[in-house]
C-alpha cells in the first residue's frame, strides 16, 4: 500500500526545492517560447529555405508535442521523474540543433518534430513534479507563477521571433535553446533527488498501458493531421480530411471504452469515469485551451493586419493580456488556499472570459489604441482565473493530489485543445479572407498557404481604398473568431454545473517527494551493505546528521 504524508503547516522548503522549481520554470519557458516565437518568424524562415509549406513548418511541433503526452504518465511512473525529464530536455536540445542548422524544409520539419517530442514531454513532466512537491491547497500560487512564465513567453515570443527574423538571425531562435537546456539538465541532475523505481527494464516496460497508449497516440495524430490539412491543403469536405478525422474520433471513443471496462493501465484516472467533479475539471481544461490559444494567436493578427503594427509592436500591444493573466492566476491560487473553495472562482473566470470576448467583438478597423489595449483586460482576468482553477476539481477527489497519470492527461487535454483553438481560429480566418478579400488581390497568393500570414506583410504597401478594404476584412474575420469563442466559453461555464466542492487533500504520495539528507544517507548505507564482498552483519556506515 502506498504511504502518504501531510506536510506540517508552514514547513520550510530548502534550497533543493527552489532550485528544482527554478529549473522547471526554465524548461517551461523554453517550451512556451518555442511555441510562440516561431509564429512571427515562420514566413522569413520558409522563404529563406526556399519552401512554400507553412503548414508543416508550424504544425510539426504541435502535433509531435501533443501526441507524446499520453505516454508521459506511464513513463514517469515506471522509470522515475529525473531520468525521463533529462531525456526529454536532451531531445528538445537535439531538435533545436537540427532546426537551427536546417538547410531545407524537410530538415526543418524533422527538427521541429524532434523538438515537439521533447517540448511536450517537458511540459507534462514539470507539471507532475510541481504536484509531487506541493500539496494541493498550496499549489495555486505556484501554478500562478508558471502561468506568468507562459504569459511572459506569449508576450515576448512573437517580438523576439520577429526581431530575429527581420535581422536575418532566425537560426538563433533555435541555437539559444542549447545553453539553456544545458543549465536545465545540470540543475535537474543535481537537485531533483527523487525516487527512481528499481524494477528491471522488462518489468517497467510490461507495467505500461501499451494498448491504451497506442490507441490514444494514433487517434490523436489522425485528428491533428485532419485539422492541419483542413481548409488549406484539402477542403474540409474531402476524404483526405474527413477520413482521418472520423478514424481519430472513433479511436478516441474506443480508447475510453477500453480504459473504462478492460485495460488495467491508469492512462486515464478512474475518477474521470466515476467523479462528475473530476470530469468537469477536464471539460473546463479543454474549453480553456481552445479560447486561450485562439486569443493569444489571433489578437496579433488584428494588431498587424488591421492596425498596422509591426511584429515587435504586436507583441507589445499584447502586454495587457499577458500581464493580466499571471496576476489573476496567482490571486486565484491564493484565494483557493485561503477560502478552501474552488467552484466560485470557476464561475467567475468563465463569466469574465465571456465578457472579454464580447468586448473584443466590438473592435473594428477604426477602434482607437486605447480601445484595443483596454479591451484585453477582462479576457485576461478570466483566462488567468481559469488557468489555475480547473486543476483543483480534477485532483480533489483523487486518493492522492499528485497523481502522475491524472496530471499527464490534464496536460494532454490542454495541449490537444490548444491545437483546436489555433485551428478553429485559423479556419475562420482563412475562410473569411478567401470569401471577402478582393479577388484580384487574393489571386496574387498561391493556394494552400495560410493566406493571413502571406497577406499581412504586404498590407503596408497597399494604396488607398484597397488598403482600407483589406484592413476591414481582417477586422470582420477576427470579430467572428471572438464571437465563436463566446460560444466555447459558454460551454465552459456550463461545465461548472457538474462540479462539486471537494475537500482539498493535503496528503501526497510520499515516494515521489524530494529526498532529504537522512534518506540519501540511508540509501547510501544500503548500497554499501549490499555491495558484493561485504559482510552485511558487520558492515557499519555512519549516517551524517541531516
Amino acid at each position: 500500500m502506498e504511504e502518504s504524508f501531510s506536510p506540517p503547516p508552514g514547513s520550510k522548503r530548502g534550497t533543493a526545492f527552489w532550485m528544482v522549481f527554478a529549473s522547471n520554470l526554465l524548461v517551461d519557458m523554453l517550451s512556451a517560447l518555442d511555441l510562440t516565437a516561431i509564429s512571427t518568424a515562420l514566413p522569413t524562415i520558409v522563404e529563406h529555405l526556399h519552401g512554400t509549406d507553412f503548414i508543416w513548418a508550424g504544425s510539426a511541433y504541435t502535433i509531435a508535442s501533443t501526441a507524446i503526452l499520453p505516454l508521459i504518465g506511464s513513463l514517469v511512473s515506471a522509470f522515475g521523474r529525473k531520468p525521463v525529464l533529462v531525456a526529454f530536455i536532451l531531445t528538445f536540445a537535439v531538435g533545436s540543433a537540427i532546426s537551427g542548422a536546417a538547410q531545407s524544409m524537410n530538415m526543418l520539419i524533422a527538427g521541429r518534430t524532434v523538438q515537439g517530442l521533447g517540448g511536450g514531454g517537458c511540459i507534462a513532466i514539470t507539471e507532475i513534479i510541481y504536484a509531487d512537491l506541493v500539496p494541493l491547497p498550496e499549489r495555486g500560487k505556484f501554478q500562478g507563477i508558471t502561468a506568468s512564465v507562459w504569459a511572459f513567453a506569449c508576450a515576448i515570443g512573437p517580438p523576439i521571433g520577429g526581431a530575429l527574423a527581420d535581422s536575418g538571425a532566425w537560426r538563433w531562435l533555435f541555437f539559444l535553446n542549447l545553453p539553456l537546456c544545458g543549465i536545465a539538465v545540470l540543475l535537474t541532475t543535481i537537485f531533483l533527488r527523487v525516487h527512481t523505481p528499481k524494477a528491471s527494464l522488462s518489468e517497467k516496460i510490461l507495467q505500461m498501458d501499451w494498448t491504451g497508449i497506442t490507441v490514444m497516440i494514433g487517434s490523436t495524430i489522425s485528428i491533428l493531421l485532419a485539422i492541419t490539412w483542413g481548409g488549406l491543403q484539402f477542403p474540409w469536405t474531402s476524404a483526405h480530411v474527413l477520413a482521418p478525422l472520423v478514424i481519430g474520433a472513433i479511436g478516441i471513443l474506443v480508447f475510453f471504452v477500453l480504459e473504462m471496462f478492460w485495460l488495467k493501465g491508469p492512462t486515464v484516472p478512474r475518477f474521470f469515469f466515476t467523479s462528475r467533479t473530476t470530469f468537469s475539471g477536464y471539460l473546463g481544461t479543454f474549453f480553456h485551451g481552445i479560447v486561450s490559444l485562439a486569443a493569444v494567436y489571433y489578437l496579433p493578427v488584428y494588431f498587424q493586419a488591421t492596425k498596422g503594427a509591426s511584429a515587435v509592436g504586436s507583441g507589445v500591444d499584447l502586454f495587457p493580456l499577458c500581464l493580466t493573466i499571471p496576476a489573476f492566476a496567482i490571486a486565484t491560487g491564493l484565494s483557493v488556499q485561503i477560502v478552501d473553495r474552488y467552484r466560485p472562482q470557476n464561475y467567475l473566470g468563465w463569466a469574465f472570459i465571456i465578457i472579454g470576448f464580447g468586448v473584443l467583438s466590438v473592435l473594428d478597423e477604426n477602434s482607437s489604441r486605447a480601445a484595443y489595449i483596454g479591451s484585453q483586460v477582462p479576457l485576461g482576468v478570466g483566462l488567468g482565473i481559469i488557468w489555475i482553477s480547473t486543476q483543483f476539481p480534477i485532483l480533489a477527489p483523487l486518493p492522492f493530489s499528485n497523481s502522475a497519470h491524472a496530471l499527464a492527461f490534464f496536460t494532454f487535454l490542454r495541449c490537444f485543445a490548444q491545437s483546436w483553438g489555433i485551428v478553429v481560429g485559423g479556419t475562420i480566418l482563412q475562410n473569411e479572407l478567401l470569401k471577402n478579400l478582393p479577388q484580384a488581390f487574393r489571386m496574387q497568393f498561391p493556394e494552400g498557404v495560410q493566406i493571413a500570414y502571406a497577406v499581412i506583410p504586404s498590407i503596408s504597401g497597399l494604396q488607398g481604398p484597397l488598403k482600407d478594404e483589406v484592413r476591414a476584412v481582417f477586422a470582420r474575420a477576427t470579430r467572428l473568431i471572438w464571437q465563436v469563442m463566446i460560444g466555447v466559453a459558454g460551454a465552459g461555464l456550463l461545465s461548472v454545473l457538474l462540479m462539486r466542492e471537494e475537500k482539498l487533500r493535503q496528503d501526497m504520495d510520499q515516494q515521489w517527494g524530494l529526498k532529504d539528507n537522512t534518506t540519501l544517507a540511508a540509501e547510501s548505507q544500503e548500497k554499501v551493505l549490499n555491495a558484493p564482498g561485504n559482510d552485511v552483519e558487520s558492515a557499519e556506515v555512519p549516517l551524517p546528521v541531516a
